[in-house]
Formats: C-alpha cells, sequence, structure tokens
C-alpha cells in the first residue's frame, strides 16, 4: 500500500512539474497593465515606473535567460515577456509599456501567490544595467 501511495505522489508531481512547463500562455490574457502603474513590491511581483527606453530595455530583456517575447514589440510601445525559473520552468510575466518619456513595467507570477521577490528582483536587475547603458 505504501508503495502504491509513493508510485501515486511521484506521478503526481512529475504532471504537476509537465503541467508548469507546458501550459500555454494566453497573450489576450498577460499582454495587459492595470490601470495605473506605481514603484512598489506586491506580494506576487512588482511595479516600476521609470525614465527610460522601451528599444534599450528589450535588448536586455532578450538577453536575460529563460525569457522571451510573448506578445508585442518596440513600434508597438508594449512587450510582455515571459521568464521561466531554471528548474521548474514556473512563468513569469513582465509588461513593460513606453508612456512618453516613462517606462512603465508591471512584473507578475502565474502560479502561487508568493514570487519570494524574483520579479522585482529581475526588473530591478534590468533596470540596474539600463541605467548603466545611458
Amino acid at each position: 500500500m505504501a508503495r502504491v501511495v509513493a508510485l501515486a505522489l511521484l506521478i503526481g508531481a512529475v504532471a504537476l512539474v509537465v503541467f508548469i512547463r507546458l501550459a500555454p500562455s494566453d497573450p489576450l490574457r498577460w499582454h495587459q497593465m492595470p490601470g495605473a502603474i506605481t514603484n512598489r513590491d506586491l506580494e506576487g511581483g512588482a511595479m516600476r515606473r521609470v525614465t527610460g527606453d522601451l528599444v534599450a530595455l528589450d535588448a536586455i530583456a532578450r538577453a536575460t535567460p529563460h525569457t522571451r517575447v510573448l506578445a508585442g514589440s518596440v513600434s508597438e510601445g508594449m512587450i510582455t515577456y515571459v521568464t521561466r525559473s531554471r528548474l521548474m520552468g514556473f512563468p513569469d510575466y513582465t509588461t513593460v509599456r513606453q508612456a512618453g518619456d516613462t517606462l512603465e513595467i508591471f512584473a507578475r507570477l502565474r502560479f502561487g501567490r508568493s514570487d519570494l521577490g524574483v520579479n522585482a528582483a529581475r526588473v530591478d536587475g534590468w533596470l540596474v544595467r539600463l541605467a548603466e547603458a545611458r
């Protein structure tokens, strides 16, 4: 009986990992911004407003490991990136919008309630690199 339970738990864990890695990302759901972006950390993400250029930040984001564009483009003025954690493949979504000379950034997790500060750290790292590039 214990082996059956252990096997069932193992199969469940593998199925969860496969689901997390392969679950599709719907651009209609994730390629959007909330009404107001402020500089704050969230339980499952972060928001930032900084002076900057979307072209430069796009190059930085695209160079980030495990990150790809989900939707949008520089010419549209808004891009959403998906960054997956290395081990489990958890997807985090970061939407960046150019508003005049300001970049509005909204980073958030997809699964769970807390990202343990991962989104804020990634966005702040991007912003450090952006400031260094000026």
